[in-house]
């Protein structure tokens, strides 16, 4: 029995759900797939699917055999591109994990020219404002702001986001002229964002000369999604302060407007971050470095 040809082959099924598709997958007559699951399972004594005229579904011991030997597969056919011309051309899925915002005004647009360098690299992209557990969801990279507090996690720098308070002109004709953070305390709304699952609100702080101020601030309406965070400061529900990028468009086209442009807040860091892999794959590999280079080189980041 080929055993590795019998893994793939029992691999290509669950993930297309066909005999006959996994065998074109491997250039092989489905009668060839056939066989080599019926080695596979008798070399394991166990049954690993369930075959009806309509579907292929996995028994319990097939779904646990599949999501340990994919990542085994997956190991082997790194090294062997590791170790052979497609070094120069890496190949496979990789998944990530990255804000909504991030990914839709600097990832996605830019990823174009990524394609373009290794065509044969498919990326998965999980795009929401959530914090995503890597080794449980099988994520290979994810980008995160702010401090990293797990430790066992690799982190790459990509540079810090500055800020901008903002709000729109409607909003603002509507308010007292807003000079101070202060005034967000009582005098101005803000639009206020919360972090899941602890429900935790954002707080802001402002710095001018030697003052230091930092504020609650009152709201009429909280979210936990950038989109929506950007979508309810557009309908002047309130102030916005927000990472500059997410709101140059606005800026520009005059639908926000800037406030409070004397005080200086924080940068928020950014770090592409992943498993600490004796073997970085080498498709991961380049999706980093490109990820490094796309930041240090867009204008709204700080190097």
């Amino acid at each position: 029995m080929d055993y590795f040809l019998s893994v793939q082959a029992f691999n290509r099924i669950v993930d297309t759900g066909s005999f006959v598709k996994a065998a074109a997958q491997l250039n092989v007559h489905p009668n060839v797939v056939t066989k080599l699951v019926q080695q596979l399972e008798a070399h394991l004594r166990v049954k690993l699917l369930n075959r009806t005229t309509r579907r292929v579904t996995l028994t319990s011991e097939g779904s646990l055999y599949h999501e340990r030997m994919r990542r085994v597969v997956d190991q082997w056919l790194e090294v062997e591109a590791e170790i052979s011309v497609s070094q120069l051309d890496p190949r496979g899925k990789i998944r990530v994990d990255m804000g909504t915002t991030i990914a839709s005004l600097i990832v996605i647009p830019a990823l174009p020219a990524f394609h373009a360098r290794y065509p044969s690299v498919q990326v998965d992209i999980g795009a929401s404002d959530r914090t995503a557990d890597l080794a449980a969801e099988g994520i290979d990279c994810v980008i995160r702001g702010g401090e990293l507090p797990d430790s066992a996690l690799v982190a790459r720098r990509l540079g810090s986001l500055p800020f901008v308070t903002c709000a729109t002109p409607a909003y603002l004709t509507a308010h007292a002229p807003l000079t101070e953070p202060a005034q967000l305390e009582n005098e101005h709304t803000l639009v206020r964002y919360f972090f899941s699952p602890s429900g935790k609100y954002n707080r802001l702080a402002f710095a001018k000369d030697a003052s230091q101020v930092m504020v609650e601030g009152t709201h009429a309406v909280a979210v936990n999604d950038s989109n929506a965070y950007l979508a309810a400061g557009l309908a002047g529900l309130g102030v916005l302060h927000t990472p500059r990028f997410m709101v140059q468009a606005q800026l520009e086209a005059g639908t926000l407007v800037p406030v409070l442009e004397d005080w200086t807040t924080p940068a928020n860091t950014l770090s592409v971050v992943y498993m600490p892999n004796r073997h970085l794959s080498v498709r991961v590999r380049v999706f980093v470095e490109w990820l490094v280079a796309l930041f240090n080189n867009h204008p709204h980041v700080l190097r």
